[in-house]
């Protein structure tokens, strides 16, 4: 007889425009399918996340279920559903457990991970970044969640040590994030031409959410930007390629809006068609021989694909995923001029192979980080049906 597991998985998507929230709901998806695999167990999946329009790229057997206001309150939504799961995995969205957001989406993040709590459903905070918190009451009310979770993975070094100041009796684990075992089908490389890709931030080009830029980096990105694409179309080996990750229904957060408006200023750029699924993007992003970008898991992409790459950091996420990996090709998102930056950018593109072999002495790194996290599933998900 087959037995099954019910796993909820919260602050995941089935069809967000943002592919990097997507890469993490199918890269956790499969690690769970792994663990379960491995204590003879079938999962049976169902997300719970904000309300999102896209084309959806998880099956139908897929339930999926929409976080808002009057979900979560009384006894007919959230809490009804949670007697229906053996086991919650929370992922926060990636980088959303936080007090750097509005108030409103952090109320939403401990209501939900309190209500699992409260219904007696064991829950698992998935890799990711923890933190920073710098207010009360969030920070206890955080350290409070952490405490109550049965595990705590940390996706970084850096979130580790925060989980360590927040929560240090809480059970913490080092794992690497989840979306480096995204499925994707390889592409050839090489070619005539060398194929770059220019991952460009919409959000960051428009000068973050208010154009005040409130993420406080030092780079001019939009300079940074128009200084990379000036010298890669200028030379005739290059073929450069335009990789937008985040479709989003705001205009300054959306990828493919400026995208669209340098492929028209440099008429020689290759602009491919919108990326249907995290696996679509990452399966294109395989076939490139260099990618520099700012979105994150565009980036993780690519170094889970074997492309060379350069991210350019906004956040502590960045510094802390990459330097875990001893990946040293990072543009921090302060300490540098727009100058030296691009000069770091090109250096490192003229010394691809050696990208490459850091990207290769790191894979244990992340073998060793996912190892953690599925024997840790495998060890709950017996509980939490025995």
């Amino acid at each position: 007889m087959t037995r099954r597991i019910r796993v909820g998985l919260l602050w995941h998507s089935a069809r967000s425009g943002n592919l990097g929230v997507g890469a993490l709901t199918v890269g956790n998806m499969a690690l769970a399918s792994r663990a379960a695999a491995r204590v003879g167990l079938v999962p049976e999946f169902t997300i719970f996340g904000p309300r999102e329009t896209g084309p959806a790229y998880v099956g139908p057997e897929v339930a999926t279920r929409t976080i808002d206001g009057r979900y979560l309150a009384g006894r007919s939504g959230f809490w009804r559903d949670l007697g229906e799961i053996d086991i919650m995995l929370d992922i926060g969205a990636g980088d959303s457990f936080t007090d750097i957001y509005p108030s409103k989406r952090f109320a939403y993040m401990i209501a939900t991970k309190a209500l699992t709590v409260a219904r007696g459903v064991p829950l698992i905070l998935s890799p990711q970044t923890i933190g920073p918190f710098s207010r009360q009451p969030h920070s206890a009310a955080a350290a409070w969640a952490c405490r109550r979770a049965d595990a705590v993975f940390a996706r970084d070094p850096l979130s580790l040590a925060a989980m360590a100041k927040l929560a240090p009796t809480a059970r913490t684990i080092e794992a690497v994030d989840v979306a480096f075992v995204l499925p994707f089908e390889p592409r050839p490389r090489g070619g005539d031409r060398i194929k770059v890709g220019l991952n460009v931030s919409g959000l960051l080009y428009s000068g973050g959410y208010s154009g005040a830029n409130e993420f406080g980096i030092e780079v001019d990105y939009r300079a940074l930007t128009d200084q990379l694409i000036a010298a890669w179309t200028a030379r005739p080996d290059v073929e450069l390629h335009l990789i937008p990750h985040v479709n989003s229904a705001l205009p300054r957060d959306d990828d493919r809006a400026v995208a669209d408006t340098l492929a028209a200023r440099h008429p020689g750029i290759i602009r491919p068609a919108d990326f249907t699924s995290p696996s679509d993007a990452k399966s294109y992003i395989s076939g490139l021989d260099f990618l520099t970008g700012a979105r994150m898991h565009a980036t993780i992409a690519a170094w889970s694909s074997g492309t060379p790459v350069v991210p350019i950091s906004y956040s502590r996420k960045f510094e802390g995923l990459f330097g875990g990996l001893d990946y040293p090709w990072l543009v921090p998102a302060r300490g540098r001029s727009t100058e030296i930056a691009a000069k770091f950018i090109f250096d490192a593109f003229e010394r691809r192979a050696e990208l490459a072999a850091d990207i290769a002495r790191g894979q244990p790194i992340v073998e060793a980080g996912i190892e953690r996290y599925v024997a840790e599933l495998a060890t709950r998900f017996c509980a939490a049906t025995a």
